[in-house]
């Protein structure tokens, strides 16, 4: 019987010459940090990023090792070669991508199309996941009691007395 083996990422990023992407993974049960090198082929300008991401993320040659490697990291690392091959500077094709994984608070997601709402509620997501502390993390805390101050008067809304007050 062949045992299964799992990778942990330490670190993922881009060449753009030649076009490919880099992992720097370490095997589960040894402390040597190793390198895996994944051409990127058949990728231009005009291609998706989101399908060229999960399509390196679901290629049998790959996918034990971008198991810990999120697929909105892969989308990123797609858009910066996208740029790259547009002609942009890192630095454009980083604010480009910024601005467009960026949410809006104003902006009124009842609006949208079904696939701009999934793409707002995935990025809204790994947020939540990147800020979220765990029970694992040094500074969680798991009982977190506030006095908020009551300086002014609080004011009274009419949904929040009980039906047979008088306001």
């Amino acid at each position: 019987a062949r045992t299964v083996m799992t990778y942990i990422a330490k670190k993922c990023g881009i060449c753009f010459q030649p076009p490919s992407i880099i992992l720097i993974y370490r095997e589960d049960n040894k402390d040597k940090t190793r390198q895996r090198i994944m051409p990127v082929r058949n990728f231009s300008k005009f291609s998706d990023c989101g399908l060229a991401a999960e399509q390196l993320k679901n290629n049998p040659r790959h996918k034990a090792y971008l198991e810990g490697v999120s697929l909105h990291q892969l989308k990123k690392l797609y858009s910066l070669l996208k740029g790259h091959l547009g002609g942009e500077s890192l630095a454009e094709s980083l604010e480009k991508f910024r601005q467009e994984e960026a949410i809006d608070p104003e902006e009124d997601m009842n609006k949208l199309d079904d696939r701009e709402l999934a793409k707002r509620k995935s990025i809204m997501d790994e947020l939540f996941e990147k800020n979220r502390k765990k029970k694992d993390d040094p500074d969680f805390i798991y009982d977190i009691e506030v006095e908020f101050p009551q300086d002014e008067q609080l004011e009274s809304c009419g949904w929040d007395m009980e039906s047979g007050e008088e306001i």
